[in-house]
Order: C-alpha cells, then sequence, then structure tokens
C-alpha cells in the first residue's frame, strides 16, 4: 500500500509515511472525557468524603489515574495513588457507581464529536487512510453512533471486546495492536491518536511509527507530560494537522 493511500487526497505532514491510523474515543473523537470525569468525581467523592479524604479532582487526578484505562483498573489506582488500601469489593463498587453515573448522563444528554477530529477523519478517509478507534471503555460504539462518526471507522476494539479477548489495559499496547491487526497493517506503519498518558505510553511502548498527543487541557504541564509518556507530538486539536498541511 502507497504511504499516501489509495485515494487522491493528501496525507497530512504529520502522519506522512503511516498506513494506518488507530484513535483514542474519549477526548479525542468524541467531547466525553468530561462526562466521564464529572462521573468519577462523584463516585470517588461518596467513597472519600466519609474518609475525611480530600476530594477527587476531575482535571489533575482524572488525568494522572483513570484517563485511559479501564473502570477497575482506574478506580484502584486513583484510590491507590491517595495511600487508601481498598478492598476488591471497595474497588468494585466505586466502578459501578461510576459506570451507572457516567450510563445516566451518557443517555440523557448524548456527546459531540470534536470537529477537527471530524475533519481529519474525512481527509484520511479520502486518502485511502483505514482507521480503527480504540478504546478502553465498553460504550465506544455507542459513543461513536451517537457522535454521528461509526461509520468512518473501518474497526473498532472497545473495553468488551478487550474482557472477551483477555487484553490488558493501557499502558499495555494489546488493544492498539488488535485494532492494528484488524486493520491488516503493523504498529510500525501506524500511527497512535491519544489523550491519555496511559495511552501514549502505549503507543511507545507497542512501537507504532507515530504517537500523536492531543492535549484538551491546553496547559504547559499536560503538554509536558504527554511529550514525557511517549508522544512525538502534541496538538489542541486534530485540526491543526490539517492547517499544518495548508501552510
Amino acid at each position: 500500500m502507497s504511504t499516501q493511500g489509495s485515494g487522491t487526497a493528501r496525507v497530512p505532514r504529520a502522519l506522512r509515511g503511516t498506513r494506518a491510523v488507530v484513535l483514542d474515543t474519549d477526548g479525542v473523537i468524541t467531547d466525553s472525557a468530561r462526562v466521564h470525569a464529572a462521573a468519577w468525581k462523584t463516585a470517588f467523592d461518596a467513597f472519600l468524603s466519609p474518609r475525611g479524604e480530600r476530594p477527587f479532582d476531575p482535571c489533575e487526578d482524572y488525568l494522572r489515574y483513570v484517563d485511559g484505562k479501564s473502570r477497575l483498573d482506574g478506580a484502584a489506582a486513583f484510590l491507590e495513588g491517595r495511600g487508601l488500601r481498598p478492598s476488591d469489593a471497595e474497588v468494585r463498587a466505586v466502578a459501578a457507581h461510576k459506570e451507572r453515573l457516567f450510563t445516566e448522563r451518557l443517555r440523557a444528554g448524548g456527546v459531540d464529536p470534536y470537529p477537527g477530529t471530524v475533519r481529519l477523519l474525512h481527509a484520511l478517509r479520502s486518502a485511502g487512510i483505514p482507521l480503527a478507534a480504540a478504546s478502553a471503555s465498553r460504550h465506544a460504539a455507542e459513543l461513536l453512533e451517537q457522535a454521528g462518526v461509526r461509520g468512518l471507522f473501518d474497526a473498532l476494539v472497545d473495553g468488551g471486546e478487550a474482557a472477551r479477548l483477555g487484553l490488558p489495559g493501557k499502558p499495555d499496547p494489546a488493544l492498539f495492536l488488535e485494532a492494528t491487526r484488524r486493520l491488516g497493517t503493523s504498529a510500525e506503519h501506524t500511527a497512535v491518536v491519544e489523550d491519555a498518558l496511559a495511552g501514549v505510553e502505549a503507543g511507545r511502548r507497542g512501537g507504532f511509527g507515530r504517537v500523536v498527543g492531543v492535549d484538551r487541557a491546553r496547559t504547559p504541564a499536560t503538554r509536558t507530560a504527554l511529550l514525557k509518556h511517549g508522544a512525538d507530538l502534541v496538538v489542541d486539536d486534530l485540526a491543526e494537522l490539517l492547517e499544518q498541511e495548508e501552510q
């Protein structure tokens, strides 16, 4: 396959040489990370408050401990990061509480895709580049359908598939590698697009040809953290990749 794809459009300069692109869902394709963070805050604070612990920070704590991870892994990572020793039952209870809250909020309002991401997806499809969505969330398919972009992807590997296949969570690259396998290419010829620290680290560990970090927080600290964990470049919005091509 040509590095420019089989279509007539040009691949954005930052992604030249890639034969496929795998994108995370929450915070990259859909504006759903904020809904996840709000649900986590309610669930964690309900656990922390009776113990006299300070509340969950939906920005700093979300990015550091739970973003990009499965519910159980995220719940355990945060509580242990606070120096607590939760039982397995307590971790499951917090994770289940978060799941109920997220589902209620998702069904009540839905989510929108990021316009810049949609522009990039259409450009890549026009260039003949295969696309996959890969997410630790079991809601990924529903999110993509609600956002009206499910048909832009050739493959989807979500949290349900990861559980069925026994894939370890990020920062292990297994989720991305499975998406790459379904696209029929190799990691070295595939780009990963992620907003989570665990996700960009998974891209680095997996030997992917390009790891693009998306900094929705738009702060020097988050940009530096994404680069430190393995991003080759960081953008605030994926439309920047197209704008660089136009310059």
